[in-house]
């Protein structure tokens, strides 16, 4: 990935999210852009028009915090977009921010730690997964398991959230808010292409997922970037139906790139219910198994939830 073109695309983009009315600034007559014009950004900034000009193609290397720091304010970026031109910023500089050893080529993600497998067995009544920066399903316990199904398929391969995403008509059906989603996970995949721009492993999943879906590739060209830390997601589960989960994306300090992501009902509702009811299908099924018997049939869902709204009633 080109550091000098990603800058400039990203600080574009930005520019033509901003109206004048958003900084205080007269509208005036008809623009030839959307969004400010680079003039407007550089008097916002307190730079020069040719300083800023210089920023937009690309040319970042050296620029100080204090500049940065205004053209943070003067775009309105937020936390994620600060965070993102910084990373940008510091590549452009050769200073690596990931923390991660850098990758030559693509490879395969590195064997899980045996006390990260205890950690999410100990994990009963919620789903519990580790995702990497590539957004791989490294590892899961029982009940996740069950929950990815769809993901994980055979086995054949390393299950990839991003590859499900935009690759497989199944998805559709998994998550009811798609297009939600696919903006989430490229959003994502752009904050970590900030920080580290020379990642063979994500420039080959990017190349790929590009060449195969129209939809990513319209979304990575937007460059949006997203964290998630915690909220609401909505899925529909071919076993148990429609679910409704709280979530919480806690990073592993030990391991830099990868976080332990914990799905959970709220206590009472329909969600927990049907959770409760995937979990003792898979405990079934692994019995089965054992046993070398014909699994059972999938539950009756029952009737889905009209709204997120009915798991409060």
């Amino acid at each position: 990935m080109d550091n000098r073109a990603e800058v400039r695309e990203f600080l574009m983009s930005r520019r033509a999210k901003v109206t004048p009315e958003d900084v205080g600034l007269p509208a005036g007559g008809a623009r030839r852009v959307s969004g400010l014009r680079r003039s407007e950004v550089a008097a916002l900034a307190g730079v020069s028009v040719e300083y800023y000009a210089k920023l937009e193609r690309g040319a970042i290397a050296g620029a100080s915090a204090s500049v940065l720091d205004a053209v943070v304010c003067a775009l309105l970026l937020d936390e994620t977009e600060r965070r993102h031109l910084l990373d940008l910023a510091r590549a452009a500089d050769g200073i690596p921010t990931s923390g991660r050893p850098r990758r030559r080529g693509a490879a395969a993600p590195a064997p899980m730690r045996p006390a990260l497998h205890w950690a999410l067995d100990s994990l009963t009544d919620g789903v519990a997964f580790v995702r990497d920066q590539y957004q791989n399903l490294l590892a899961t316990n029982e009940l996740g398991h069950a929950f990815y199904s769809p993901v994980i398929g055979d086995g054949g391969r390393v299950p990839n959230l991003a590859r499900f995403q935009f690759l497989d008509p199944a998805a559709q059906d998994f998550y009811p808010e798609w297009e939600r989603f696919a903006e989430m996970c490229v959003g994502s995949m752009r904050v970590e292409a900030g920080r580290d721009p020379h990642d063979a492993t994500l420039q080959d999943l990017v190349g790929e997922l590009s060449t195969c879906s129209d939809t990513f590739r319209r979304l990575w060209g937007a460059h949006d970037v997203r964290t998630h830390g915690a909220g609401t997601k909505r899925f529909h589960h071919p076993v148990v139906g429609e679910l409704t989960l709280a979530y919480e994306e806690l990073a592993i300090t030990a391991e830099p790139g990868r976080a332990v992501i914990v799905y959970t009902a709220e206590p009472g509702s329909t969600s927990q219910e049907r959770l409760r009811l995937l979990a003792s299908w898979q405990a079934s099924r692994r019995a089965e198994a054992r046993r070398g018997e014909d699994p059972l049939p999938e539950p009756e869902a029952g009737p889905a939830p009209a709204s997120a709204d009915d798991e409060h009633a």
